[in-house]
């Protein structure tokens, strides 16, 4: 008897990674009877990683109402397992996907600061936050705002809780920042090693995406720069090039600064949360894979995480697309990659054909 391990991120805008996880197993099934096969959504801090957590420990989501990047009031969640560890997504309430049209400049983290919120008003008091797939380029000062700081002009006034805000930043006041927070343990999950600022940074490497301007990137550089230097005065300490400063367009610099906390990989977490390398140990095959494979995915992303964990396995990545040649993947693990859109196809052609993609995809697969 085969035994196969499941274990993939969400094909972004098209398929969770628990779908992503049935459609698979649905394929293999059909055309080897009696194979065991287990299955790991899996997340590396970007969406879907409430889901996987919630997977693999148990627990439920929270439902709140919280502001959208640009301000307007929007539904999220965030999961609390059962032993009252919180996980919380930035997507969720400051994500790239929410907004019809992303401003780099104006988007604010205020949203996510406000389900930190209301975690620790639940009582938890040990939280992961995934800071993939954000919208902003803030600092994180809108986070931090939510949780009671103050980000202040020359003349002692808010300044704009976003991007554009942080060029007027002056003073910092931390005296109304939530207590609580001193109660708390936070795990950043993070994927990134940018600084917070220069061309590494998370203004030049990633606001483009977020819809910048090639103007507005030098602005929003900037911006970080002063928030490194009022936040230094601040504190007494530089926070700005400690690797995962600039994840999240900050939010990784903010968190560390403000709450203490600590980053750790996505996927690490979430691996060991789901007890994968016990899992794993008899199966002949593990399938990984995500929605686009490039230089990124390299640096820590669900595919090349699994196979890491895996060595001495044979590892196959069903891909949307894939930029990675064979020989790279598998210098880092991965035996071989089927692409669902192996033409390469924009995204709004093949968008609500990705099941049956997959479907196919999976038919190469070889037990």
């Amino acid at each position: 008897m085969k035994r196969v391990m499941i274990a993939p991120d969400s094909f972004k805008g098209t398929l969770s990674s628990v779908d992503v996880c049935r459609i698979v197993s649905e394929e293999l099934r059909k055309r080897y009877a009696g194979t065991e096969i287990t299955e790991i959504p899996v997340a590396d801090g970007g969406e879907g990683t409430v889901e996987a957590f919630l997977y693999a420990l148990g627990g439920e989501k929270i439902y709140c109402t919280v502001k959208s990047p640009l301000g307007s009031d929007i539904g999220a969640y965030y999961g609390v397992m059962p032993d009252g560890t919180a996980v919380i997504e930035m997507a969720q309430a400051s994500g790239i996907s929410i907004e019809k049209e992303n401003n780099a400049l104006l988007a604010s983290t205020f949203g996510t600061g406000e389900l930190i919120c209301n975690a620790i008003d639940r009582g938890c008091r040990k939280i992961f936050i995934g800071i993939g797939g954000s919208a902003t380029t803030d600092g994180g000062v809108g986070c931090i705002s939510a949780l009671g700081g103050k980000f202040l002009n020359r003349e002692g006034e808010s300044i704009a809780l976003c991007g554009k805000g942080l060029s007027d930043l002056h003073k910092i006041d931390l005296t109304g920042l939530d207590k609580r927070i001193n109660e708390c343990e936070i795990t950043v999950l993070c994927d990134v090693k940018n600084p917070l600022y220069g061309k590494k940074g998370a203004a030049y490497v990633y606001a483009p995406q977020k819809g910048a301007r090639e103007t507005d990137v030098g602005l929003l550089d900037k911006g970080l720069r002063n928030l490194a230097a009022v936040t230094e005065k601040a504190l007494g300490r530089d926070y700005s090039s400690f690797e995962g400063a600039g994840a999240a367009g900050g939010l990784g610099f903010g968190l560390v600064a403000f709450c203490g906390a600590r980053l750790m990989p996505g996927i690490e977490c979430v691996l060991s949360a789901a007890d994968f390398i016990k899992k794993s140990e008899k199966a002949d095959l593990i399938i990984t894979g995500e929605g686009k494979m490039d230089s990124q995915s390299l640096m820590g992303k669900v595919p090349f995480g699994v196979a890491r964990k895996s060595v001495g396995k044979k590892v196959v990545a069903i891909v949307g697309v894939s930029d990675i040649d064979t020989e790279a993947a598998r210098k880092n693990g991965i035996d071989s990659i089927i692409e669902t859109n192996p033409l390469h196809l924009p995204f709004d052609e093949i968008k609500h054909n990705a099941e049956e993609m997959l479907r196919a995809a999976t038919e190469k697969i070889k037990l």
